[in-house]
């Protein structure tokens, strides 16, 4: 069953990094950045200022930064346990995928899609009170993640195993901060 699994993931990954073109190289691998992002988060975290006031805001800072303390290291740990080799780096995909971006790292499961469903499933649980379309936030994570499937470097299963576990580690950072901060 594994082993099925694995196929069905490679066989979608070839599918979805074929999708991709030679002219919209550059674009991906821009977006695939967390740093060129800066202007979205700050739009973003300036909303939620402005609703939350400045002592919640900075313990929010504080939730935040410990959430991708978390995150980041959970699926190193899951990447170092695994050792799934990344799309580029497999042998068996030699010549069926477009390599646009190497990395050494492994594989399993995704840092970027999980740091970037964490950090807005707490920011769209905090802002969907007061913002009818505030799921439009969710196209962040889901843009961000596929660039790492055009660019070769993680599988579907990754990206959605990073959903995962993000949305997990952030709706439990909600909740505390829910419990600890906006309690008062």
């Amino acid at each position: 069953m594994l082993a099925r699994l694995i196929s069905w993931d490679q066989q979608l990954f070839v599918w979805l990094n074929n999708l991709g073109s030679k002219p919209f190289d550059a674009y991906w691998l821009f977006l695939t950045k967390q740093l060129h992002w800066t202007p979205f988060f700050i739009v973003v975290f300036y909303v939620v200022y402005r609703k939350l006031g400045r002592v919640s805001f900075l313990y929010l800072l504080l939730f935040m930064a410990l959430l991708l303390v978390v995150t980041d290291q959970s699926a190193n740990a899951f990447k170092n346990y695994f050792m799934r080799l990344r799309p580029c780096n497999e042998p068996a995909l030699e010549g069926l995928i477009r390599v646009v971006k190497h990395s050494d790292s492994f594989s399993f499961y995704s840092g970027h899609a999980t740091n970037s469903m964490a950090t807005t499933v707490v920011i769209f649980a905090l802002l969907r009170p007061y913002y009818k379309y505030a799921a439009l936030l969710f196209l962040f994570p889901l843009i961000f993640a596929y660039s790492r499937i055009y660019l070769g470097l993680h599988y579907p299963g990754d990206i959605l195993t990073g959903y995962f576990f993000g949305a997990v580690y952030g709706y439990g950072v909600y909740r505390l901060f829910r419990k600890f901060v906006l309690k008062q």
